[in-house]
């Protein structure tokens, strides 16, 4: 056995078939894509989603839902995280000062997350407490701080 007389297995290689070239080549005048038809056009690309001028699928269903532009400039914040930052004071600027929040944020809500208290903070007047935040902070005074 030598390279040379090497053969490919029977019917393992197919030589493409060219298209539109004459009756007698089996894949002419029509060149396999019938007749009439979007299909059939040149350059023809059917839309994803397109149904034939019926109303898509995806068009049919109601809108739901949007992206608020409130909270893209808000935050929530646990009451754990705060627990790692230096020093007990907790307002917006300080907390951007530290990179705990971005610089577009314009508003926080500390959020109650079951966790022990470590150390009391001092809130300042534009930052939001949920109720169990504010229990907690009021555990140690009769009310609650702000700044």
């Amino acid at each position: 056995m030598y390279l040379n007389t090497l053969l490919p297995k029977k019917n393992s290689i197919f030589k493409k078939k060219r298209v539109g070239r004459g009756v007698g080549s089996g894949l002419g005048k029509t060149a396999g894509r019938g007749h009439k038809g979007q299909n059939s056009r040149s350059g023809h690309n059917i839309p994803r989603g397109f149904e034939g001028g019926q109303t898509p699928f995806c068009k049919r269903l109601p809108k739901f839902g949007f992206f608020s532009r409130k909270m893209r400039r808000s935050r929530t914040i646990r009451l754990s995280d705060l627990y790692d930052i230096e020093g007990n004071i907790v307002s917006i600027e300080r907390l951007k000062k530290l990179r705990v929040i971005s610089g577009k944020i314009r508003s926080i809500k500390v959020i109650y997350n079951d966790e022990k208290i470590k150390k009391k903070l001092f809130f300042h007047r534009n930052v939001r407490l949920t109720k169990g935040v504010k229990r907690i902070v009021q555990s140690f005074d009769d009310e609650v701080p702000r700044s």
